[in-house]
């Protein structure tokens, strides 16, 4: 029996079932049709700024444990932002530029990075990722390793290896079912004003002549994913924003992870004309992707948000992140909640400025949170 580390440069090397079965839960963005889609439709490039560098422990041929992770020549598709550490270091005479990013590309979502199974030995190959990762920074000469948007299991493993990591904080917006079985439910729970201005928003979609439909993305017709991934590329090019994914990826997702990718449509006739796009695990309902060509106000909130919550109401999911950032999220039922990463810096210059810095940044994320859970929308 041989353990060893290895680098994994393409997941299609790695049997689906290999990977998937060392996902602690069925989470979608950690599966291997979502992580290998994404380099074989085009989506991660180098010359995107990404390199895939998988770190798997072997038992000779037998993948036990696994890390994603990318080579990153830049900072772009993270939402963990650091690029005045860069800047610090390239004006002392460094390169920040590779780095390491265990991470899911384009998606600041929860969940495990640290692959390791469910068994008595899971805590003991979480380390051995995490030793490995450390000796991986310095073999291959870069900068930093970077962790985000971590599970509680992750945070204890790199807890344990606390010398080598520095603690990062930030706030998403997340809805929690209290117990709720209906829309009417949830509504009633909130403040009076803001179940006004949710009931008259939704009014106004309805009042628009507009034909709004929840579809499982396994459902869709070619023409029908041609049509929502065109929506996605003319809302990020209205932004001024890189849409990486393909169109041969979107419909990759419906094919490949049938149940967990959902879709709210808003038809005018036959045609599709706004859309938002989730993914979802046996217990959590994740909002990505919107588009839209028709400047309805309270649109974006009954598709990205409304219809979102009221599928968790009826599949009993328990949880929703509608995506990264948006104080306007408050007002519609959803909660500032803490996102965690650590990260690992080379240069010990660096390392200090970074982490004294980190000390006033924690503290104020911590004030910021506290002081929008004193504006909550619920009533108690």
């Amino acid at each position: 029996m041989t353990l060893a580390l290895r680098i994994i440069e393409r997941l299609d090397t790695i049997a689906a079932a290999d990977w998937d079965a060392l996902r602690p839960d069925d989470n979608p963005f950690l599966s291997h049709a979502f992580l290998a889609g994404l380099e074989r439709y085009g989506c991660l490039r180098a010359e995107w700024g990404w390199q895939a560098q998988h770190l798997g422990l072997f038992e000779d041929a037998r993948l036990l444990a696994v890390a994603p992770l990318y080579l990153k020549f830049n900072s772009h598709g993270e939402f963990v932002f650091d690029h005045a550490w860069a800047q610090a270091l390239q004006r002392a005479g460094g390169d920040y530029y590779p780095k390491l990013l265990c991470a899911v590309p384009y998606s600041p979502v929860v969940g495990p990075r640290l692959l390791a199974g469910a068994d008595a030995h899971a805590d003991a190959r979480r380390a051995a990722l995490l030793a490995g990762l450390r000796e991986l920074m310095q073999s291959a000469r870069v900068s930093s390793t970077h962790l985000l948007f971590l599970d509680t299991a992750d945070l204890a493993a790199c807890a344990r290896d606390d010398a080598h990591w520095l603690a990062r904080s930030d706030v998403q917006f997340h809805w929690s079912n209290r117990d709720w079985h209906t829309f009417e439910d949830f509504l009633a729970a909130l403040k009076h004003k803001k179940r006004k201005n949710i009931r008259a928003e939704r009014a106004q979609v309805a009042a628009s002549g507009l034909h709004i439909e929840w579809r499982a993305g396994a459902s869709l017709e070619a023409s029908e994913w041609r049509a929502v991934h065109a929506l996605y590329l003319e809302t990020f090019d209205a932004h001024g924003n890189h849409a990486a994914l393909s169109a041969d990826f979107f419909a990759h997702l419906g094919a490949t992870l049938p149940g967990q990718v959902w879709l709210a449509l808003a038809r005018s006739g036959d045609d599709i004309v706004a859309m938002a796009l989730f993914l979802a695990s046996s217990s959590t309902l994740y909002g990505r992707y919107w588009g839209s060509q028709v400047p309805l106000p309270g649109l974006h909130f009954e598709l990205c948000y409304y219809q979102g919550i009221e599928h968790c109401l009826r599949a009993g999911l328990q949880r929703f992140e509608p995506g990264a950032q948006g104080e306007h999220k408050l007002a519609r039922g959803f909660l500032p909640t803490l996102t965690h990463s650590r990260h690992a810096i080379a240069h010990a210059g660096l390392r200090h400025a970074v982490a004294h810095h980190l000390e006033a940044e924690q503290a104020q994320v911590q004030a910021w949170r506290g002081q929008l859970l004193t504006h909550s929308p619920y009533a108690q």
